[in-house]
C-alpha cells in the first residue's frame, strides 16, 4: 500500500516552524438563554421573499438562536461560527444556548461502552426540534451518520488539522510515544486511537480518560495516572493550546475519526430561511471528503464501539480515501484506499433542498461531485467488507460488550 500525498483541501498541515496559536475573531453575545418561543414557519407562497429579505440583511426582527455544549472547547467553536455568520449577515442576531447533552454528563464510564449513538446531539437535537434552538454547531465527528427525520447538516466548514495529537505529562518533555519508556500509561477512550496505537507501540499501555478537553488535560498533570494523552489537534489549535501538543500523529501511525476537525451545522430541513444562510460556510473540499468519510461510515455499520479509521485527501480533482478497520488489540487489520474524479467548483444553482448525502445538504457544491464522493465511501466499505471487515468488527463490538 502506497498512501497518496498529503495536502489538498482536506489535510491542512501544520504550519513550518513554531506552531501558531489559533485566535478566534471577536466574539457574539454569548449569552446563555433558556427556550425561545417558537418561531412561526413560513409559508411556501411567502418563502421565497423571507429568504431573499434575510440573505440581504433585512429581516433583523428574528433572533438565530444557536445551540451549543456548555464545554469552552464547544462554545468556542461555536462563537466562531457565528463570526463567520454575522460577516456574511452583519445585521442578524444572534444567541447562544448552550445546554449539557449525555456524554457530558457521563464521565465514569467510556464512551464505546455507554451504546448510545447520539451522545452529544440528543439533548441539542430536541431543542431543535422544539424550535427552542434554530441551528445547532458540532464537532462534526459526534453526529451520526443517519440523522433523526427533519435534520440536515447544511453547513460544514473548513476543516482545521484532522490528525491525532500526543499531549506528554511534563515529567516527559521532549519525548515521543516511540521514546516513553516500557509500559508507560496513555489515556485514550478512543478504541479508533487504542487499536491503531497498540499496534504501532507495542511497549505503551492504554487506559480510558473521560471528560472535556479542560478536564482530561487536568487530570494528565494533576495525576500521576498518565505518562501522555492523545487528543484531536483540532481542538487544541482552537483553543491556542498548540504548546501543548508534544507530537502530531500522522495518519502512517494513527489514522483519525470520520469527521475528525471539521463543525458541522445542523438545521431543520424545512427552515429554508437558516438553511440558506448557513450555506454561505459551506467548504467545498471539506465536504466532499466528510461525505466520502461518512458513506464509508455508514456503510460498515461502525460507531464509536468500534475501531474504524480514515484518511482523506483531495488531489488535482482526485479524491482519495483511506479506509481501515481493526481489532481491538490491533492485531487484525484491513485498509485499503480508493479514488474518483471530483470538481471543487461550485454552482450558481441551488441543489434540490430534499437531496441529501449521508445527512448532509450542501447548497451550491456540484451534485455529482457529492453523488461520487458518497459512491467512493459505499465502495471502499464493500471493498473491505469482502475482505472479512464486518467478521474483525463484530469480535470487536462483542469483545468491547463483554469488557
Amino acid at each position: 500500500y502506497l498512501a497518496p500525498p498529503l495536502g489538498g483541501a482536506c489535510a491542512a498541515r501544520l504550519p513550518q516552524g513554531p506552531l501558531g496559536r489559533w485566535r478566534p475573531t471577536d466574539q457574539t453575545d454569548s449569552r446563555e438563554s433558556g427556550p425561545s418561543v417558537p418561531a412561526r414557519r413560513p409559508s411556501r407562497s411567502n418563502m421565497s421573499g423571507q429568504r431573499n429579505s434575510a440573505a440581504h440583511g433585512e429581516n433583523s426582527s428574528r433572533i438565530i438562536r444557536v445551540g451549543t455544549r456548555k464545554s469552552q472547547l464547544a462554545r468556542t467553536q461555536t462563537d466562531s461560527v457565528t463570526d463567520m455568520l454575522k460577516e456574511h449577515y452583519p445585521t442578524a442576531q444572534f444567541e447562544i444556548v448552550a445546554m449539557t447533552t449525555t456524554g457530558d454528563k457521563i464521565l465514569d464510564t467510556a464512551l464505546s461502552k455507554i451504546g448510545e449513538k447520539s451522545l452529544f446531539t440528543k439533548e441539542l437535537e430536541t431543542a431543535l426540534e422544539k424550535h427552542e434552538v434554530d441551528l445547532v454547531v458540532h464537532s462534526l465527528k459526534d453526529l451520526p451518520t443517519t440523522l433523526p427525520p427533519g435534520f440536515t447538516i447544511g453547513a460544514i466548514c473548513k476543516r482545521e488539522i484532522p490528525f491525532d495529537a500526543v499531549v506528554l505529562h511534563p515529567s516527559h518533555a521532549g519525548k515521543s510515544l516511540e521514546t516513553l519508556p516500557e509500559r508507560s500509561v496513555v489515556g485514550t477512550s478512543s478504541l479508533r486511537r487504542a487499536a491503531q496505537l497498540r499496534r504501532r507501540f507495542p511497549h505503551l499501555e492504554f487506559k480510558d480518560i473521560r471528560g472535556n478537553l479542560n478536564t482530561r488535560l487536568k487530570k494528565l498533570d494533576e495525576k500521576g495516572d498518565y505518562s501522555a494523552i492523545v487528543l484531536a489537534a483540532a481542538g487544541l489549535r482552537r483553543m491556542g493550546w498548540e504548546n501543548r501538543i508534544s507530537q502530531i500523529l500522522e495518519p502512517e501511525d494513527c489514522m483519525y475519526a470520520v469527521g475528525q476537525g471539521a463543525l458541522g451545522v445542523e438545521v431543520r430541513v424545512n427552515d429554508t430561511t437558516v438553511l440558506d444562510m448557513v450555506s454561505t460556510l459551506n467548504d467545498t473540499g471539506t465536504v466532499l471528503c466528510c461525505i466520502a468519510e461518512r458513506a464509508f461510515m455508514k456503510h460498515l455499520e461502525g460507531g464509536c464501539s468500534v475501531p474504524v479509521a480514515v484518511h482523506s485527501v483531495i488531489k488535482e480533482n482526485q479524491l482519495y480515501l483511506t479506509g481501515a478497520v481493526f481489532s481491538l488489540d490491533g492485531s487484525d487489520s484491513l485498509k485499503d484506499t480508493m479514488q474518483t474524479s471530483v470538481s471543487t467548483q461550485t454552482q450558481d444553482e441551488d441543489c434540490s433542498d430534499d437531496v441529501q448525502h449521508v445527512g448532509i445538504t450542501a447548497k451550491k457544491i456540484l451534485r455529482s461531485s457529492q453523488t461520487a464522493a458518497e459512491k467512493l465511501g459505499m465502495h471502499l466499505a464493500n471493498l473491505l467488507i469482502g475482505k472479512g471487515a464486518k467478521e474483525i468488527l463484530t469480535v470487536a463490538r462483542q469483545l468491547n460488550d463483554a469488557r
